[in-house]
């Protein structure tokens, strides 16, 4: 059983960055591939980011490339996502999810069998 904890959202102005901190349970989180959702009101859940067991690899949704970054500390069982540049229609629920499946880095949320309980992110413009 993995359990996984977001932490970091908020409410901050349009141009602004927040880092978003994601803390795992379980032993063996540095085999897990990572990833970052967001689910924005009356939209479904979107993929924002993932990345590898090894921190090696990271793949991006069109929409934060290069304002958002995916990384990852095994030593602390913990992913992040720093948030750059921030803008009104990146207001969402933002949710971590761990895939115990070491082989990929898919971008589909049924590809990953655990999640956290999300949490806010208001940017206002």
């Amino acid at each position: 059983q993995v359990q996984l904890v977001e932490s970091g959202g908020g409410l901050v102005q349009a141009g602004g960055s927040l880092r978003l901190s994601c803390a795992a349970s379980g032993r063996t989180f540095s085999t897990y591939t990572m990833g970052w959702f967001r689910q924005a009101p009356g939209k479904e859940r979107e993929f924002v980011a993932a990345i590898s067991w090894s921190g090696e690899s990271t793949y991006y949704a069109d929409s934060v490339k290069g304002r958002f970054t995916i990384s990852r500390d095994n030593a602390k069982n913990a992913v992040y996502l720093q948030m750059n540049s921030l803008k009104a229609e990146d207001t969402a629920v933002y949710y971590c999810a761990a895939r115990t499946i070491r082989v990929g880095i898919p971008t589909v949320q049924m590809a990953y069998n655990y999640w956290g309980q999300g949490t806010q992110v208001t940017v206002s413009s």
